[in-house]
């Protein structure tokens, strides 16, 4: 294990912490993204109607990539490609991108399914889209708090 430590200098580390801030917390998403779509769909089938509030609630689940991405991106911005940063440093920065991809993760499938509960609200009872949307971004404070954490983090570097 040590000399997995040695080999990978600072950058290298940091890099796979963007890589997991981004690409997982994006898993999330796609998959969340992917499960109120298919509820979409059967929903638009019925009723082509109800495109816009099938849209707002499958959206919705797409933010933990937006977060990640964020993250990934102030990562990125302490790489010095042509310099080496510290081991220290990238470990640290490996380990920021860790809360919001794994939360990321975990609260995108979570969020696409409230969202796809929502979309079969709204295709029996219209009035209760606001409901619907509050339900599903319930879900999104843990991804909202697992960014802070990240952010808060890198300000350590």
């Amino acid at each position: 294990m040590e000399f997995l430590f040695q080999t990978l200098n600072g950058n290298i580390w940091a890099m796979f912490g963007a890589a997991i801030a981004f690409f997982v917390a994006g898993m999330g998403s796609s998959k969340g993204v992917g499960i109120a779509g298919q509820a979409g769909t059967g929903v638009l089938t019925e009723d082509p109607g109800k495109f816009v509030p099938v849209m707002i609630l499958e959206a919705i689940a797409s933010t933990q990539a937006i977060y990640g991405f964020v993250i990934a991106f102030l990562i990125l911005g302490n790489v010095n490609i042509g310099g080496d940063l510290s081991l220290e440093s990238g470990l640290f920065l490996f380990a920021a991108g860790i809360p919001v991809g794994l939360t990321g993760l975990m609260s995108g499938i979570y969020q696409g399914k409230v969202a796809a509960s929502g979309i079969n609200m709204i295709a029996k009872r219209p009035e209760s889209m606001g409901r619907a949307i509050t339900l599903a971004l319930m879900v999104e404070m843990f991804a909202i708090l697992a960014f802070i954490i990240s952010f808060l983090m890198l300000g350590k570097v």
